[in-house]
């Protein structure tokens, strides 16, 4: 459907700009997950409710965000 729309996927290698102006560097979004990997209850689904999922994943990037801005002071 992308290339229906003359969608042309941009994917950067590792540490090169891409260009589109999307985003610097691809391993940011690899970091991001890996930073919610972290976190055992993300890593495998246990709830089969989406809204407890959805609740810990906020959690999860909170704690991060708090964890890297406490870093700084």
């Amino acid at each position: 459907m992308a290339r229906a729309l003359q969608i042309r996927p941009l994917i950067a290698r590792r540490s090169t700009p891409h260009g589109s102006g999307l985003g610097k560097q691809r391993w940011v979004v690899e970091q991001t997950f890996a930073l919610l990997h972290a976190f055992r209850r993300l890593r495998i689904r246990w709830e089969a409710r989406a809204d407890i999922h959805e609740a810990f994943l906020k959690l999860a990037c909170a704690l991060i965000c708090w964890r890297r801005l406490n870093s700084f002071c």
